[in-house]
């Protein structure tokens, strides 16, 4: 068995696309940094997201049964550290760094000047501590973007990562 250390160690070295997953119910927001978001299938379209059960986005996708994924840009840092909880911000106030605007498909948090998939919750299953929610999308906001990724333990450009691998 791997201790949880070495885990984290090990999927450290995994660079990932940072994206913030949110939802709404109502007036309220929620939204988490998460880098464990992926494709599933394209007919139909869907993807996964993965998040601790124990946060206020989780019952939020759970109850609301959508969500949105953000796909995140360098310029877009400070957002991902906010949502990754960095600072103490939590539930909507979170909302007041960047520039978020409101999804045409579901009406979900979409964060300006990123990528975004508007989905409806097909299936969530549970392991462990954490929930793989599959969405089918159900709209989407198209930029270019030049891809935040989370490596090492740290936000990174495409751009720092080949200054950091040069070095």
């Amino acid at each position: 068995m791997v201790c949880v250390e070495t885990f984290r160690a090990a999927l450290g070295e995994l660079a990932a696309g940072v994206n913030i997953v949110t939802t709404c119910l109502g007036d309220e927001r929620r939204g988490i940094t998460a880098t464990a978001v992926t494709s599933v299938c394209a007919e139909p379209a869907t993807v996964l997201a993965c998040t601790n059960m124990n946060t206020g986005t989780y019952h939020m996708i759970r109850d609301s049964g959508r969500f949105a994924i953000n796909m995140l840009g360098s310029e877009h840092r400070a957002v991902a550290e906010t949502f990754a909880g960095r600072g103490g911000i939590t539930g909507d106030d979170r909302f007041r760094t960047g520039a978020w605007g409101t999804g045409t498909a579901l009406g979900l948090p979409i964060l300006g000047g990123t990528s975004a998939l508007e989905c409806e919750v097909s299936q969530i299953v549970n392991a462990g501590t954490h929930a793989v929610i599959f969405g089918q999308i159900k709209g989407a906001t198209l930029n270019r973007i030049d891809p935040l990724v989370y490596h090492a333990g740290a936000f990174r450009s495409l751009v720092d990562m080949q200054a950091r691998l040069a070095s």
